[in-house]
């Protein structure tokens, strides 16, 4: 398959395989993706995004969905994961038009979470917003840097320009 030129009923094939990906790397993750330092190794997933801007949508609908059905916290969480997956995939998208080196995917995916998570679980959790965006940016860094991996990993399989 030439993934340079998808159709747009395999585009829409491939985003229905990236979100059960993201909710199945998300279960099976689970007992640390929620942990004091929320190593969410799904989130390594919006790196796609660099290659395939029309994921944006799709990782951000993932991310919303998982944190309504694993999360927990409620309203605030599964909007705010919503959004934070699209701000997220949206600049992966962004860097990846921008032709920029896919290493430059680990900074989005390790801030963007970080920080902006950390806005209403400080709140629903009771812990001061630094404390807490420190822990995020620790394990946050993982992902990212595991997102940059995929996407040099993917430009090779399947030869993306």
């Amino acid at each position: 398959m030439d993934m340079n030129n998808l159709s747009k009923t395999q585009k829409l094939a491939f985003s229905g395989v990236v979100i059960a990906l993201y909710i199945v790397v998300m279960y099976l993750t689970q007992s640390f993706a929620f942990g004091q330092y929320q190593v969410r190794i799904a989130t390594a997933i919006y790196a796609v995004a660099y290659l395939f801007p029309f994921l944006v949508l799709p990782l951000a609908l993932s991310n919303l969905l998982a944190n309504m059905v694993m999360g927990g916290l409620g309203f605030f969480d599964i909007v705010g994961g919503g959004i934070v997956g699209l701000l997220t995939a949206g600049c992966c998208a962004l860097l990846g038009k921008k032709k920029l080196t896919p290493w430059t995917v680990i900074a989005p995916i390790t801030l963007i979470p970080a920080l902006g998570v950390s806005l209403w679980l400080s709140s629903l959790l009771g812990v001061p917003y630094w404390v807490l965006a420190g822990s995020l940016l620790v394990g946050q860094l993982i992902c990212g840097i595991a997102g940059a991996l995929l996407v040099q990993t993917l430009k090779r399989i399947w030869r993306i320009a």
